[in-house]
């Protein structure tokens, strides 16, 4: 069956509509100007929580009606849910109106009603990079969640839906948020300044020069409610392994602030040198907690072993970006200790002084910055340094300060008050990408970039593969 839902607030009551067929634009639409249209979106099958808050905000340059190409489920109505909770808060409501078409051609008729200007995808991976190739071809421009691409088939796949981009003119953005939390934007402010970190140091693969760590929950409250995850985040097959996935974000922090405006070709410039795996357990009660299911679909069968489904979300990855060695860890947990949460950890070597970023029990899980001077510099020598460092970067952050801690470690204070949350940075994504809309000055390193950040994922998990024969 086939149906269109034009109300969001009346999607969930609408279920019961006969079907009927949406209609192609309108010709006071083609009138329109460049100047005076707005931006039209289209969310193709949401299935992850990130499609629906690229909306949480109003977006002034967006038309208030979203075209949605979903099939029913579980996926379409938490998206739908979502929407409809920011049209009705008290505080700063949207006004975001649905025109949802489903259906089990909801991905052809997309293509052919060309109702919109930009795809937004946030969902089933294994059905993301097919669904950017098939919208570049169809000429629409594709903001993504990550990743882009879970399995090397699909590296070659998202290679191609580059170059077509690149021929007719089409923009194709990752939703990189990292880039907006305060701590990293300070942090690539310091790495900059070579009189007070100095230059990043080379590494070895025994002992790189920049570290990661991330862990991340399976069972955990988002925006004050547990998140329910879809069956199929648990199939790697359609999620993708931990390393193809959580390192994204890593990887791009790596690029955007240890190599900024420098373009990375993964042909020349990039090299994976080891990769592992390993699951996480997850009993079939905690399955049917995280998913609201009774049972292991069938295909997740082949992954259950005595009734415990092994996920394999673990990893670890070392590679090197023009000669820099980089090792990245990510675990995933079913569910954090009682009053835990996510942890990470972020540390950058250079010939003067180390940045480290903690998030973790002793800080209350919030993230921290601090700044370690090297063993051969004096303390009141350093001390100097950073003050200086850090009055003239309060011309732009006024609120930036620093704590001595001991043996020439600082912290990087930043009132909590001056730090957006994740969920404000997603806006702020969709407010890049729109600019780089308008105005075609997407910066070129940006894809070259994207794409190398995907060779990594993509060729450690077939390196981790062929560790297990």
């Amino acid at each position: 069956m086939k149906r269109i839902y034009n109300n969001i607030g009346f999607l969930i009551l609408s279920l019961a509509i006969a079907s009927c067929s949406l209609s192609k634009r309108q010709a006071d639409n083609e009138a329109d100007t460049n100047e005076s249209r707005k931006i039209e979106l289209i969310v193709l099958d949401p299935g992850h929580f990130h499609a629906s808050l690229l909306q949480k905000d109003t977006l002034t340059d967006v038309n208030d009606t979203i075209h949605i190409y979903a099939p029913e489920g579980t996926g379409l109505n938490q998206y739908m849910e979502s929407i409809n909770s920011y049209n009705q808060r008290a505080e700063a409501p949207t006004s975001w109106v649905g025109q949802v078409y489903t259906g089990d051609d909801y991905l052809s008729r997309m293509l052919t009603e060309q109702r919109g200007d930009v795809v937004v995808l946030a969902g089933n991976n294994q059905k993301k990079t097919q669904y950017i190739i098939e919208s570049i071809k169809a000429g629409y421009n594709v903001l993504s969640d990550k990743p882009l691409a879970i399995t090397q088939q699909d590296f070659d796949l998202l290679v191609e839906a580059y170059q077509l981009a690149k021929e007719k003119d089409l923009l194709l953005y990752d939703l990189m948020t990292e880039r907006y939390d305060i701590l990293n934007i300070i942090e690539k402010e310091l790495l900059q300044k070579k009189e007070l970190f100095g230059e990043l140091q080379q590494g070895s693969p025994e002992n790189p020069s920049i570290t990661m760590e991330s862990v991340h929950h399976f069972f955990k409250n988002v925006s004050g409610k547990p998140l329910i995850r879809p069956a199929w985040y648990y199939d790697t097959a359609q999620q993708g392994e931990g390393i193809a996935d959580v390192t994204t974000h890593l990887i791009d922090l790596v690029q955007w602030q240890c190599f900024p405006d420098k373009t990375i070709h993964y042909l020349s410039d990039v090299k994976v040198t080891k990769a592992t795996h390993w699951p996480t357990p997850i009993t079939l009660p905690e399955f049917c907690q995280s998913t609201q299911m009774d049972s292991f679909p069938p295909y997740l069968h082949k992954y259950v072993k005595n009734n415990v489904l092994e996920v394999l979300a673990n990893g670890t990855l070392n590679f090197t970006v023009k000669g820099i060695h980089i090792g990245m860890k990510v675990i995933w947990n079913y569910t954090p200790p009682t009053n835990g949460g996510d942890t990470f950890t972020s540390i950058k070597k250079g010939s003067k002084a180390t940045l480290k970023i903690v998030q973790n029990k002793e800080n209350g899980f919030i993230k921290e910055l601090y700044i370690q001077k090297a063993q051969n510099t004096e303390n009141a020598t350093f001390k100097t340094q950073l003050e200086k460092t850090i009055k003239e970067l309060q011309d732009t952050y006024p609120f930036l300060s620093i704590k001595e801690r001991n043996n020439g470690l600082y912290l990087i204070d930043i009132p909590q008050a001056c730090r957006s949350g994740h969920e404000a940075h997603f806006s702020k994504v969709a407010k890049t990408f729109l600019h780089y809309l308008q105005y075609k000055d997407m910066p070129e390193w940006e894809n070259e970039n994207i794409i190398s950040k995907y060779y990594i994922t993509t060729t450690a998990v077939e390196m981790a593969k062929s560790r297990d024969k």
